[in-house]
């Protein structure tokens, strides 16, 4: 099998791994929001569903990016954009990271304490975090689709970006006006700052999915 072939193949393979990657991500944002919902409600064995269906995801994603690693080394330098691939799906990984660490500190903050000033404003900034990571999810879908679709969908993440940047500087001077217990305070402010860094994050998913679309 000459070598044309072989990348011909890898590219399908990772590409379809990276996909099943970002569809992942945009499945733990859903659940993102249900534990949302639940926390306002106060259900905690609902919250707790979700909290434990999260790390399932979270670790599928994992062995996702490591399978994906396995194939981009054991076809080698046969695959001349394999930086690309491999910088895009740790991107991935890491706004799965964001998201988890989101979830952690949102359940532990006193509900009762945010839902009175901020459940429009969380609620909000969850469709906002399922939005953009829609929009990623997109862009690997556009590869093997149509790939200079991929500039269209990176000028609505920036988009988003911006407006999340504002959301978040709002949400903190209000959140410094209202909080009194400094537990909640942190956590919140913690919440909120990983929101912004995932959006950030999902920002160089989005800039690294176009390189990798003009590069394949």
């Amino acid at each position: 099998m000459y070598s044309g072939e072989l990348e011909v193949q890898a590219k399908r393979k990772t590409i379809a791994i990276l996909q099943d990657e970002t569809n992942k991500i945009l499945n733990l944002s859903r659940e993102l929001a249900v534990m949302t919902e639940a926390i306002f409600e106060g259900n905690q064995s609902r919250i707790k569903e979700s909290f434990d269906h999260m790390n399932e995801i979270e670790k599928e994603i994992v062995i996702l990016r490591k399978q994906i690693t396995r194939e981009v080394i054991a076809i080698g330098s046969l695959m001349t954009y394999r930086e690309d691939l491999l910088r895009t799906a740790y991107f991935i990984d890491e706004i799965a990271g964001f998201i988890g660490g989101i979830s952690f500190r949102l359940a532990n903050i006193n509900p009762q304490v945010i839902k009175e000033k901020f459940e429009e404003d969380m609620k909000s900034m969850v469709d906002i975090i399922i939005d953009v990571i829609f929009k990623i999810n997109e862009m690997s879908r556009t590869l093997t689709i149509k790939p200079e679709n991929t500039i269209e969908l990176a000028v609505e993440v920036q988009r988003i970006e911006n407006e999340v940047d504002k959301k978040y500087r709002d949400m903190t001077i209000k959140a410094l006006n209202y909080l009194q217990t400094p537990k909640d305070l942190i956590l919140f402010k913690d919440t909120i700052e990983g929101i912004e860094g995932m959006v950030d994050k999902c920002q160089q998913a989005s800039n690294s999915f176009t390189i990798l679309a003009l590069s394949i």
